[in-house]
């Protein structure tokens, strides 16, 4: 009877008992008496007496990462892409992950304001600031800068808005990343492609100008080069015109020709 006894009572206790698991901060809520509210105090690591109407809610403080995707195999089942327009009123969309935490410290702060765990809050608050900033943002931009260079400029915008909304309330937005390409229609995507095969294309051309130019540049450098260097020349021997004997000397291999009058070519002795 009284092992019966004091198992019920463990189990009693144990019910009434609540636990904040490692990497988390708890939040003791209770709903009745003097003491009904928020606590202020976060809970560290633990087990805890949580009478009738005491509830403790977890909150991660280490990074964390979720998927807002159309797909329903990662993140929720339900099709959480963000749907935004850009600048011209353009239909587009994109899946978003984000990588959280809380602050320990700000978690009492975090729970009133929002009265619900991490899960809602992901599904909730987080989700719209995001797709509000998303909105916003890509107002002001054209669709061939959003799906190319300014595509990763549009989303570093969106995390410091978001980052900013809920850093006093201790929800620390780490990362934003993009979960895919953003998607839009196939026309405008045929567009964009052209556009850029035509641009790529007008690169080769001007780079292959500037090649034909350079080598044409070169030619002329090394021709007028050659006529200098001969001009010189020219000069040089038009004021020595002795070095032309002297260098049909250095030619001659000491033969005299086999037809003359005895002379010997090219050397005039004593003249």
């Amino acid at each position: 009877m009284k092992q019966l006894l004091v198992v019920g009572v463990c189990a009693l206790a144990l019910a009434g008992c609540g636990q904040v698991k490692p990497g988390h901060v708890g939040i003791k809520v209770n709903q009745y008496g003097s003491d009904a509210g928020v606590s202020n105090q976060s809970l560290g690591v633990g087990t805890y007496f949580t009478p009738f109407g005491t509830t403790i809610y977890e909150y991660p403080v280490f990074t964390n990462t979720y998927t807002y995707t159309k797909s329903g195999s990662e993140g929720s089942t339900e099709n959480e892409e963000f749907n935004f327009q850009d600048k011209n009123g353009l239909g587009l969309s994109a899946d978003i992950a984000v990588s959280y935490s809380v602050n320990s410290q700000l978690a009492p702060k975090l729970f009133q304001k929002y009265r619900t765990d991490a899960a809602g809050i992901i599904a909730g608050p987080l989700r719209n600031a995001i797709r509000n900033a998303l909105v916003n943002r890509a107002a002001a931009m054209g669709v061939d800068e959003i799906y190319g260079p300014r595509k990763q400029e549009l989303l570093n915008s969106v995390q410091n808005d978001v980052a900013s909304y809920f850093a006093p309330y201790g929800l620390v937005v780490e990362k934003l990343f993009w979960a895919g390409n953003v998607r839009v229609p196939d026309v405008v995507l045929t567009q964009i492609n052209n556009k850029i095969a035509n641009e790529q294309q007008a690169l080769a051309a001007q780079a292959q100008v500037a090649t034909v130019q350079a080598e044409a540049q070169q030619r002329v450098a090394q021709a007028d080069g050659e006529a200098k260097a001969i001009q010189v020349q020219g000069d040089a021997l038009r004021s020595n015109p002795e070095v032309l004997r002297l260098r049909a000397i250095e030619k001659w291999d000491g033969k005299l020709p086999q037809v003359t009058s005895g002379a010997t070519p090219f050397i005039e002795i004593g003249k």
